[in-house]
């Protein structure tokens, strides 16, 4: 199967969640007045913390104003959705639970408690970690990289098929790229019942698109000396009668 990754680091819970934040483009917010959802509202702070809009007759900003400020009043969930049209497209829930306070014409919001949802479970993000973390280099260039992966290099995405086990592709119908960080490529396998996902690491992280560029060189060299994907091969064939 050709040469094997040992190097398999993935981003940390609070860099994660600094990601999630940093590309979402729309935020629903809970409170007391009710549940609003707004798009292209929110900034975010170096820290991490969140910046929003509101126009001035909001239900959200009377709701601000009245709380009692340090108690739990709001909370904000941001959405990470897949760029690629797979299966299950929400990749990633992100939830902040604080309170609002009006500065200088916005909301400010101040986090007490903070929870990432992905596949592999709910994690509770330490706030000082949080606050430290960057968001990953390539988050906001994410979209833009993979769906021009998947619409202008398929047959890319088919050749890194030859790094995943076998047995990960037994009943494969479609192979898509599902998200990329400086850490690796996660593929989904979809299957006729089901999908999965695979993660390929890159050898070293990749802090911006020119490195991210030879890492996928060097996982695309990898798979050429690799041996064929068999499973999916014979499911594309089965496929085609």
């Amino acid at each position: 199967m050709g040469d094997r990754h040992t190097w398999t680091a993935a981003p940390a819970a609070a860099e994660r969640a600094r990601s999630v934040l940093a590309a979402a483009w729309s935020c629903t917010v809970t409170a007391e007045g009710g549940r609003e959802d707004f798009l292209g509202a929110h900034t975010v702070g170096a820290d991490g913390r969140v910046l929003l809009q509101v126009p001035e007759d909001s239900t959200l900003l009377a709701a601000a104003i009245c709380a009692p400020r340090g108690e739990p009043s709001a909370v904000l969930e941001f959405a990470d959705v897949a760029p690629v049209p797979v299966r299950n497209r929400i990749r990633a829930r992100l939830w902040l639970a604080g309170w609002f306070a009006v500065e200088e014409g916005h909301l400010a919001f101040q986090a007490s408690r903070i929870v990432l949802r992905e596949a592999s479970g709910a994690v509770v993000v330490d706030l000082d970690e949080f606050a430290a973390a960057e968001p990953d280099p390539l988050a906001t260039a994410e979209a833009k990289l993979l769906t021009h992966l998947a619409d202008a290099h398929p047959d890319a995405v088919e050749r890194l098929t030859r790094l995943v086990e076998p047995d990960s592709l037994h009943g494969a119908v479609r192979v898509l790229p599902l998200a990329v960080d400086r850490h690796g490529l996660t593929l989904r396998i979809e299957r006729a019942r089901g999908n999965g996902d695979v993660r390929l690491p890159f050898h070293a992280p990749a802090d911006g698109v020119a490195e991210l560029t030879e890492r996928m060189h060097v996982l695309l060299a990898q798979a050429s000396s690799a041996s064929c994907p068999r499973a999916l091969q014979r499911q594309r064939t089965d496929g085609d009668r």
